[in-house]
């Protein structure tokens, strides 16, 4: 069924002219759009607040014959030592994964009362004053000197910040910002946006169905990431049959998969939750075989590749 409607015209063609999609579409067409190796998605875990959790994953995927591109610190790296930083930056180098460590001071660990009301809730994870802009910038530059070059924003004006740092030659030239879903974006206009201000990934809000998600991959070029799970504070939806659904029409795709097994985002995982993470990776992975076979995924080692037309 169409979702888009005959109504709005005038405003379509304006969005059109501003080179947007005009609605969600009526049909869900395939991504044409690849990374640059010619791959059509990689296999992202979230909600690895452990180095040790990470060499767990990264250990067993390779022994159970599946690959982990992506392993994503979502704690902040500030509740990390620097040696505990320089342990997740050695194992994305050991395994041929992409490292994404969280820029630490948000909202959530913020002295302002207002992100626990009702209210204060739907601003996500955004800095409040200039300080905190301040202490994320010192984060990443924290994080750089241990070795990590992929970075997990929050705030759309540090994301602007670092992007400006990065290409003046503040911040080195190959580190990664990613957009987190906390930022509660999820609509092409907003992704297209924050294309503009130096997203090198950007995770849309998780619940989107797929005619909205094939419109943000309509207007931007970057990889999307998308969850085929989630924690249970976060909906604890389970869309495993989506996931080759999502490579076909949001290539390329970043599938965040197996924090399922998990309460919520701030956790470390127990080696029962590690256990159940890996097998939800080898199921999306045996799912998008299984269903979109000519899909092909990075082999591990070559994640600083960037997206190609």
């Amino acid at each position: 069924m169409s979702t888009v409607t005959s109504f709005f015209n005038e405003t379509r063609a304006q969005l059109g002219r501003l080179g947007l999609p005009t609605g969600d579409g009526e049909s869900v067409a395939d991504s044409e759009l690849t990374f640059d190796d010619g791959c059509h998605f990689r296999i992202e875990v979230p909600t690895v607040n452990s180095a040790q959790a990470a060499e767990t994953l990264l250990s067993e995927s390779r022994r159970r014959g599946f690959t982990i591109n992506r392993v994503t610190e979502t704690r902040g790296m500030y509740r990390h030592t620097a040696r505990e930083l320089r342990a997740y930056a050695e194992l994305g180098e050991e395994y041929g994964a992409q490292i994404l460590m969280s820029v630490g001071p948000r909202a959530a660990y913020d002295i302002g009362a207002g992100v626990q009301t009702p209210e204060g809730a739907r601003i996500g994870y955004r800095l409040r004053g200039q300080e905190q802009v301040v202490r994320a910038i010192e984060d990443v530059k924290r994080g750089v000197e241990a070795g990590v070059r992929g970075f997990v924003v929050y705030d759309e004006g540090l994301l602007w910040v670092l992007h400006r740092m990065r290409t003046a030659g503040e911040l080195p030239a190959d580190i990664h910002l990613k957009i987190s879903a906390h930022c509660g974006h999820g609509n092409a206009a907003s992704a297209q946006m924050l294309e503009m201000l130096g997203a090198n990934s950007f995770n849309p809000v998780r619940d989107l169905p797929l005619p909205m998600i094939a419109a943000i991959r309509e207007a931007v070029a970057i990889p999307l990431d998308c969850h085929v799970d989630n924690p249970k504070l976060s909906g604890g939806f389970v869309r495993t049959y989506e996931a080759p659904e999502f490579v076909r029409v949001a290539a390329p795709v970043y599938l965040k998969t197996g924090n399922s097994a998990l309460e919520g985002h701030g956790v470390s995982p127990t080696p029962c939750q590690l256990d159940d993470i890996l097998r939800q990776v080898e199921i999306v992975t045996e799912f998008v075989d299984r269903h979109l076979p000519t899909a092909r995924q990075t082999p591990a080692g070559r994640h600083h590749v960037p997206v190609a037309g």
